[in-house]
């Protein structure tokens, strides 16, 4: 019995890597399979949406190949020209513009507004990442460069893959998964050398303060992790923070890095 089961694993996992092939009792060919008229239902199968994600990240890499060294953006929706963050968003990125970077936000309102605005009117390349949601959120009118994706992964890829930095102004759930995809992504090893910039002390004290207390004094993570952010109030400083942390970036091997541990889970 036991010999059987063990050969019956063999063969699932022989018949499950690579190319699967069958062979067809009846003759025909696969191109005939191919041109044959199908169930238009085919188009909500997994195996088509497998070709959705695969056109999404060929068409943002193909977009975005070319863009200068970017800085993503993050921050709440929900905001207006009226939010003291709106302006602060959009000196931020008038002063990313003037370093010589490019500006990359979500595309929608509120502090992805403000910062596509103020990079286009420093004479930056404004970019935006828009995503589909059941409510309509439309690329706000101050971008130069934009993609539309249907899935968030694909999209939070274009973020990281193609920016030096994040800033990482008040938001809510979608900006807090922003900053904690980036902190993860840092802490485990996966991107060097990426400065993290948290804009406005007063909303992000809170956070701090608990990963301080608990996470921190109950060892989930390590003091060398609480170094991987930046807290800042003044748009000046976070094109020198961004500077001084990429000056610092060298071919390293992952295990010489002192927040990442070859015992640590930290990404479960």
């Amino acid at each position: 019995m036991k010999r059987r089961k063990e050969a019956d694993v063999t063969r699932r996992n022989r018949m499950r890597r690579g190319r699967i092939t069958t062979t067809q009792a009846s003759g025909a060919t696969e191109d005939a399979f191919l041109l044959q008229r199908r169930d238009p239902a085919f188009v909500d199968t997994d195996p088509w949406r497998v070709l959705r994600i695969l056109s999404e990240f060929v068409e943002g890499f193909d977009a975005l190949a070319s863009i200068p060294p970017a800085v993503s953006v993050f921050g709440s929706a929900r905001i207006d020209s009226e939010d003291r963050f709106y302006e602060a968003a959009r000196e931020v990125g008038a002063e990313l513009a003037r370093a010589g970077l490019a500006v990359i936000t979500g595309g929608g309102p509120g502090v992805m507004e403000a910062a596509n605005r103020g990079c286009r009117e420093a004479g930056g390349l404004s970019i935006g990442c828009n995503i589909e949601l059941p409510f309509e959120q439309g690329m706000n009118e101050y971008v130069d460069l934009g993609i539309d994706f249907r899935y968030f992964f694909v999209r939070k890829m274009m973020f990281v893959k193609y920016a030096e930095a994040f800033v990482v102004f008040p938001g809510g759930f979608g900006t807090l998964d922003e900053l904690f995809e980036a902190l993860t992504l840092i802490q485990t090893g996966k991107v060097h050398h990426f400065p993290v910039v948290l804009f406005g002390s007063s909303f992000w004290s809170g956070l701090a303060d608990w990963l301080s207390q608990p996470v921190l004094a109950e060892g989930k993570i390590g003091p060398e992790d609480m170094a991987l952010f930046h807290v800042s109030d003044d748009p000046a400083e976070v094109v020198p923070h961004i500077r001084d942390v990429l000056a610092r970036k060298r071919p390293v091997e992952p295990k010489e890095l002192a927040h990442v541990q070859p015992e640590k889970a930290d990404a479960e």
